[in-house]
């Protein structure tokens, strides 16, 4: 790796970092041209600022280890570590067809993550619904620790399915609780958001989610909820749910602190339920979903289906000024976040921004080692009229066409990086490359001497290997790409060699999923077929 380029990265690092010292807790916050973490968090005392010799700042216990010194930075990766390094949060699935007569829509998914937080806080989830029709997707993007991410990624797509369900099947679903008998199965896992945290309560959110379907059995719909109604009834119940569980009584002490764990800590989150031609997608805060759409000329275009909510968002600005009274018009925003602490304006947790002082107070004070669960204590300035954050999603429908090829769902830390239509436009790459290499291998007979030499020659050069997975190459080309949209090599490998320390000051946890729609598939909807 270049000595020029890891030298830059660490030099303007070292002079990015300030360091506000209060109480017990130090918080860091950061002034880099990638700022882009989520919370900032403020001490109740002036700060103080520890100089360092070279004219920034020293973090004296921020960080498990930090590297601020050029020769610290040694560590030098092959393309073939780096493919590793890539490639080792990798997932790719074929869809099967749910019936032999009817092809699916959606033909396969390719998933991936890098983190640049310890522990990665972004989560994802693939799964089908098996007592209704639908595939659904989801990306969980979580900010002040990864609990709550893990508990919305494992918990909402059960929400969303159980609205789904007619009111016969929820009638079978409580007849099964009653009568202590295996409940019927909800959903197929093909992409399982990760080992859970949260078995030793899992009855506790069952219960929870028995309760739901309870209230939609007494509102007697025989079909259940439509599609756009249940995202949107989903998203608030989950968040609801999240919020009463710490306030009601839990005997077990881990129960509770998992559960403030959760509460305290945030999640933004993009999902989608694709269902035959039938495409809804709802979000909440700033993941991202888009389209990848060739027309018939061949001509590429992309189509969002998201907007991000957020401080430069005028549409979310104007909501937030419509329920707070005209005196906060000023502080509601500030320096581009929420109250001055949060970019994302829609969340699940979040708690600190969503509960009144008392109720933040009363729970707090029941035992909870707040220091030991890394819960921030703290009411952020011109906090008058809560809640300031909702996890109410923006809910849109698509109609699938035939010249819809692809869609592309990523937490912030890819759109920090790319924008719309370079992400259309390497994934476009992508299918080119792997529709051409089909059409090599087709026209070559095999030979295996001389794909051996075009092995060699290409690890000779420094090429990596083609990207098998799309997600993957979005991810190489957002963390490696130079501000004129070019691959540089040396800029990958400095990222990817970043300490932990240094990493989340360049870039975000990074999580993508790309869809491939099956067109022919979409076609024969249309022709009745």
């Amino acid at each position: 790796m270049s000595s020029t380029v890891s030298y830059w990265i660490l030099n303007s690092t070292r002079n990015s970092i300030a360091t506000l010292q209060g109480g017990r807790r130090l918080y860091s916050r950061y002034v880099s041209n990638r700022n882009k973490l989520k919370w900032r968090l403020f001490s109740r005392v002036p700060p103080t600022l520890n100089s360092s010799p070279c004219g920034g700042f020293t973090l004296c216990k921020a960080y498990r280890h930090t590297s601020t010194e050029e020769d610290d930075f040694h560590l030098q990766l092959s393309p073939e570590q780096i493919n590793e390094v890539l490639r080792a949060g990798e997932s790719a699935h074929k869809i099967l067809d749910l019936e032999s007569r009817v092809p699916n829509s959606v033909l396969r998914f390719e998933s991936n993550q890098l983190a640049a937080n310890s522990p990665v806080e972004d989560r994802r989830g693939v799964a089908s619904c098996l007592q209704t029709n639908g595939l659904m997707f989801g990306i969980f993007d979580g900010h002040g620790g990864h609990a709550c991410a893990q508990a919305v990624s494992e918990r909402l797509f059960y929400y969303v399915a159980v609205s789904l369900m007619s009111h016969q099947t929820l009638e079978h679903m409580e007849g099964a609780m009653e009568s202590m008998k295996p409940l019927l199965p909800i959903l197929h896992w093909l992409k399982h958001p990760g080992d859970s945290i949260y078995k030793d309560v899992t009855s506790v959110h069952l219960d929870h989610l028995r309760v739901y379907w309870q209230e939609l059995l007494d509102l007697h719909m025989e079909m259940g909820l439509s599609i756009e109604e249940a995202l949107m009834y989903s998203f608030q119940r989950l968040d609801s749910d999240i919020s009463l569980e710490i306030q009601a009584p839990l005997e077990d002490e881990v129960t509770r602190n998992l559960s403030l764990q959760v509460a305290f800590s945030g999640a933004t989150a993009c999902m989608a339920h694709v269902d035959g031609i039938h495409l809804h997608v709802a979000n909440a805060g700033d993941c991202r979903a888009i389209l990848g759409v060739q027309e018939d000329n061949g001509m590429w275009s992309c189509l969002p289906l998201t907007r991000d909510h957020n401080a430069w968002n005028q549409a979310e600005l104007s909501r937030l000024k419509r329920e707070h009274p005209e005196s906060e018009d000023r502080t509601i925003i500030m320096e581009d976040r929420l109250l001055g602490v949060l970019i994302p304006c829609r969340a699940f947790g979040d708690v600190q921004l969503k509960w009144s002082k008392e109720l933040q107070r009363s729970v707090l004070e029941r035992g909870f080692n707040t220091e030991a669960l890394n819960i921030y204590q703290f009411t952020p300035p011109h906090y008058y009229t809560p809640p300031y954050l909702t996890a109410e999603p923006e809910v849109t429908y698509h109609r699938l066409r035939p010249q819809d090829k692809f869609l592309v769902l990523a937490s912030d830390g890819l759109w920090d990086m790319l924008s719309n239509e370079d992400v259309v436009r390497l994934v476009m790459g992508h299918l080119t490359e792997a529709d051409q290499h089909k059409t090599d291998l087709a026209q070559r007979p095999a030979n295996l001497g001389l794909m051996q030499s075009l092995l060699l020659q290409r690890k000779a050069s420094g090429h990596h290997e083609a990207d098998q997975n799309a997600a993957t190459r979005l991810i190489r080309h957002a963390i490696g790409n130079n501000e004129y949209g070019e691959m540089e090599a040396e800029r990958l490998a400095a990222m990817l060699t970043l300490p932990e320390d240094l990493a989340r000051m360049y870039r975000d946890d990074i999580t993508v999923t790309v869809v491939y729609f099956n067109s022919e598939s979409i076609g024969a909807y249309y022709k009745g077929g």
